[in-house]
């Protein structure tokens, strides 16, 4: 029975992120306080070159593990854009001379009549 493509992405995901753990451990080299340290130096904006060469090593040996299983799943893995549909490439784009230009909008500016200051009761 073929495995559902949610099926296969859940596995192949499980299996990237116990291999990421695994990796940061063997980084540490078995150390408590260092395996928190690359644990708490992860963040949302960390890229590839902040971690630690065996967790990279053990990302890319992930992905390619994941691409192999979706092949053997049946799946088909692709750039996801056809290939005559891209046309050709576009010149690069001539980069500005000078200083920037700022262009700034303002508000016309409505006046409102000065308040009348309230009646006083007689």
């Amino acid at each position: 029975m073929a495995k559902s493509a949610t099926d296969l992405m859940q596995e192949i995901i499980f299996s990237a992120v116990l291999d990421a753990v695994v990796a940061l451990r063997t980084s540490a080299k078995g150390l408590p306080n260092a395996l928190w340290r690359d644990v708490g130096a992860v963040h949302p904006n960390t890229t590839m070159k902040d971690l630690a060469p065996e967790v990279q090593a053990a990302i890319n040996e992930s992905v390619r593990t994941a691409f192999a299983k979706l092949r053997q799943g049946g799946y088909a893995v692709t750039s996801g854009v056809p290939e005559e549909r891209r046309g050709p490439p576009r010149p690069p784009r001539p980069k500005p001379s000078g200083p920037p230009t700022v262009e700034t909008r303002r508000r016309p500016q409505t006046r409102t009549p000065p308040r009348k200051p309230p009646a006083k009761p007689t």
